[in-house]
């Protein structure tokens, strides 16, 4: 798949709601999209837009194949310097203000626009997406059935820009009791807590991976499997780790891919590749888009 054809896939999303972060949307609804068919919410990062997000990780792809409906928020530069979402901002990191509000409104609006079936909502996101989609989740965890969050951060443990730098170099961790009372207090939950999903890389110097165990312990005693994980696998050569809950069900899962900078990884040759190589777009061996599609039910 070329990136031309890849970015032509696209379409705007002309109008959602009020949209108080000021932010921009493009979808791809699949030929033959299904009635009560499911959605994907993918966030690019800092420095990049929806379309070469789509275009390095095979989102699109991934949704023509399995019937899935995906939107793309786009932030812009007026907002962010860098490109990236806001997700240190007060004013952008809460329910029903800013940021967070418009991409709730871009996904109510897609799910009116083609039907969606509201238990199937999935989020993820890279870098200041991660963290975005860490926000998305907290602040709106009725909406979701799942999110992965790739080298992200947990959600509210920062609302300042100095604060943000130093969470991002893994300084100044939260307990695990305040990281729990941080997605506690963002939202009253409509009956089910997402599932989560967190991907890092092993050497990331922009984000360090300290966060990903962050993301980890914030949701464990929410979905009640605090301690080790169930068990421990290898999938493509990396380690997965899953908690599963007392039904069974794996509610959290942890990939560190070892040896890996900052980004989203990716494996774009050779059988099932998908997606395409590129900055942040780390070539990896292991497709993060398709084991979080299979993880989240989209795919056998």
């Amino acid at each position: 798949m070329n990136a031309l054809h890849n970015t032509n896939r696209l379409s705007a999303l002309a109008s959602f709601g009020t949209d108080p972060g000021s932010l921009k949307a493009r979808t791809y609804v699949p030929a033959g999209f299904p009635e009560n068919g499911p959605l994907v919410v993918a966030l690019h990062g800092s420095t990049q837009s929806a379309e070469s997000y789509d275009v390095g990780s095979g989102w699109s792809t991934l949704a023509a194949e399995c019937g899935a409906a995906v939107l793309f928020p786009g932030q812009t530069r007026a907002n962010n310097a860098l490109g990236g979402f806001n997700w240190f901002k007060p004013g952008d990191l809460d329910r029903d203000g800013g940021e967070a509000l418009s991409i709730r409104q871009m996904i109510g609006q897609v799910v009116d626009d083609h039907g969606i079936d509201p238990s199937r909502i999935y989020i993820t996101g890279l870098s200041s997406g991660g963290a975005m989609a860490s926000v998305m989740l907290a602040a709106y965890p009725e909406v979701f059935a799942g999110g992965a969050i790739i080298a992200g951060l947990p959600y509210g443990t920062a609302r300042t820009l100095t604060q943000a730098m130093f969470r991002m170099k893994g300084y100044g961790g939260l307990s695990d009791r305040k990281l729990d009372a941080l997605v506690r207090k963002a939202a009253k939950p409509a009956g089910r807590w997402p599932t989560i999903s967190v991907w890092h890389g092993g050497r990331d110097t922009v984000v360090d991976s300290s966060n990903a165990d962050s993301i980890v312990r914030q949701w464990q005693n929410i979905h009640e499997v605090e301690g080790p994980p169930t068990r421990v696998e290898t999938v493509d050569g990396f380690p997965r780790q899953v908690w599963c809950n007392a039904e069974g069900r794996a509610v959290i899962e942890e990939f560190i891919i070892g040896g890996m900078g900052h980004g989203t990884p990716i494996k774009a040759t050779g059988d099932g590749g998908l997606g395409e190589e590129g900055k942040y777009m780390l070539e990896v061996g292991i497709s993060s888009t398709r084991h979080i599609a299979r993880f989240w039910g989209l795919t056998k």
